[in-house]
C-alpha cells in the first residue's frame, strides 16, 4: 500500500518534468512570410490549413485577431506589421508548436495559414484554430 502510493507520487512529480524536457519544438518553417502580399500554400492537408476572408477592412481584422492571438494561452507573436502577422502556438503537454500567419493582401481580403513544424497530422488542430479565429472577425456579406 504504502510503496504503492509512494511511486504513484514519485510518477505525479517526475512524469511532468521529463515531458517538459522533451518539448517538440521543430524547424521553423522555409516558406513563413508573404510574398507578394500572399501566404505560401499549404504543402499538405494532413498538417496545414488555410483560410481567406472577405472582410470589411483587412487592417482592422488583422488588429483585431492579433489582440485575440495576444490574449491566447501558449502563444507568441514573432512578427508584425500593418499587414502581416506570424505567430506560434504551443501545446498544452508536448510543446509541439504551430505557426499562424495572417496577411491583408488587399483592403478586404484576410489569408490565414496555420502549420505544424513536425508530424504528419496535426488532428485538425490548425483548421480548427482558422475556423475559430474565423468566427471572431465580422465577415462581409459575399
Amino acid at each position: 500500500g504504502l510503496l504503492i502510493s509512494m511511486a504513484s507520487i514519485l510518477v505525479q512529480i517526475t512524469l511532468p518534468l521529463v515531458l517538459a524536457l522533451f518539448h517538440f519544438v521543430g524547424p521553423i518553417p522555409t516558406d513563413l512570410s508573404a510574398d507578394g502580399g500572399q501566404l505560401s500554400s499549404c504543402p499538405g492537408l494532413e498538417h496545414c490549413a488555410s483560410s481567406q476572408w472577405q472582410v470589411a477592412d483587412s487592417s482592422a481584422a488583422l488588429k483585431q485577431l492579433s489582440q485575440q492571438i495576444k490574449d491566447t494561452p501558449r502563444t507568441e507573436i514573432v512578427e508584425q506589421s500593418a499587414n502581416y502577422l506570424h505567430a506560434t502556438y504551443s501545446s498544452r503537454i508536448f510543446g509541439f508548436v504551430d505557426d499562424l500567419e495572417l496577411s491583408a493582401t488587399d483592403a478586404v481580403t484576410l489569408e490565414a495559414r496555420s502549420i505544424s513544424r513536425l508530424g504528419e497530422s496535426d488532428l485538425g488542430v490548425n483548421a480548427q484554430r482558422l475556423e475559430g479565429l474565423g468566427k471572431t472577425i465580422e465577415t462581409s456579406e459575399a
